[in-house]
């Protein structure tokens, strides 16, 4: 998330009532989480274990819990709490704004966009030609959809990203301000939620059609010309390839890579990154010849203990 204007380190310190090392003036431009930072990009680590991930990453200031070396060229914010104080930085430079309208005054569409009643279109929101939106859809704040896009009853778009740190009194969430973008020629199903990243883009790519009842996790990135089938659960983070099919009731592991043109059997649980171009099956997931094969050799089980006795 980019923020409107260029700040100061000095001016975001202070937002936050932190200390902070590196030049009062060094320049900042936005946040972001680690797996989508740039040059003058805030990020935020809280765990040890992270440190160096965060201090080498592309990112240019460092919101960190501990007085650390500061990498060359770069700054830190010193914070007692970087989860709290990330939050506090979306909510500052993207709160949530109330509308009474069902349609936001704000939301650009597109010539020859159809929504059918009931619809709900959030605040800067942008629609673009000849698409089709029908009844109940909700499509929250800063979301952008293409031209020709259809999206069927009841879907939503735009949902807070499943998301939360653990507390001793329960959980706190790390608030979303990232967008969903529904890219040209895209078809979603009916009962469909596409969670909006946290800071960044969920993306469905051009020509993409989704069946019924899927659901896409935060800032996970669909290519060009996928299919997805029914009841399919993408978590967050995920990034599927152009012209991937996948089945009817596929889940998956977070930050996980699916390559062009595989192809996921149904059922299948995707619990790691598959290369393209092959078919998949199965929990935990392997080349579905090689587990159509197993399955086949245990039907053999009983044959064989048989000839033992």
């Amino acid at each position: 998330m980019k923020f409107p204007k260029v700040h100061s380190l000095q001016e975001i310190a202070n937002l936050l009532e932190c200390e902070f090392i590196g030049d009062p003036n060094f320049p900042v431009l936005g946040m972001n989480e680690i797996h989508v930072v740039e040059p003058g990009d805030i990020v935020f680590v809280d765990h040890p274990k992270y440190y160096d991930k965060a201090l080498q990453s592309a990112a240019t200031i460092v919101l960190i819990n501990k007085k650390v070396d500061c990498p060359e060229g770069k700054a830190l914010l010193i914070s007692d709490d970087p989860f709290r104080d990330f939050n506090t930085l979306t909510k500052h430079f993207r709160p949530f704004q109330a509308t009474n309208t069902a349609v936001s005054l704000s939301a650009e569409i597109g010539e020859g966009t159809v929504i059918q009643p009931n619809c709900f279109v959030g605040n800067k929101v942008k629609i673009g030609k000849n698409c089709i939106i029908h009844s109940n859809v909700s499509i929250y704040d800063h979301t952008v959809i293409g031209d020709n896009v259809i999206i069927h009853a009841g879907t939503i778009l735009g949902a807070d990203a499943f998301y939360y740190k653990k507390r001793p009194d329960g959980f706190d969430q790390l608030i979303s301000g990232g967008r969903v973008v529904i890219e040209d020629n895209v078809g979603i199903g009916a009962l469909c939620t596409i969670d909006k990243g946290v800071t960044g883009d969920t993306t469905i790519g051009e020509g993409t059609k989704i069946d019924n009842q899927v659901h896409v996790g935060h800032d996970s990135i669909i290519g060009k010309k996928c299919l997805i089938a029914s009841q399919t659960g993408i978590a967050g983070c995920v990034v599927i390839e152009d012209e991937v099919t996948i089945w009817g009731q596929v889940g998956t592991t977070s930050g996980i890579t699916i390559g062009a043109k595989a192809v996921i059997m149904g059922q299948t649980g995707v619990t790691k990154s598959v290369e393209g171009g092959k078919s998949y099956f199965g929990t935990p997931i392997e080349e579905s010849r090689e587990k159509l094969k197993q399955l086949a050799n245990i039907k053999k089980i009983p044959e064989i203990l048989s000839k033992l006795k």
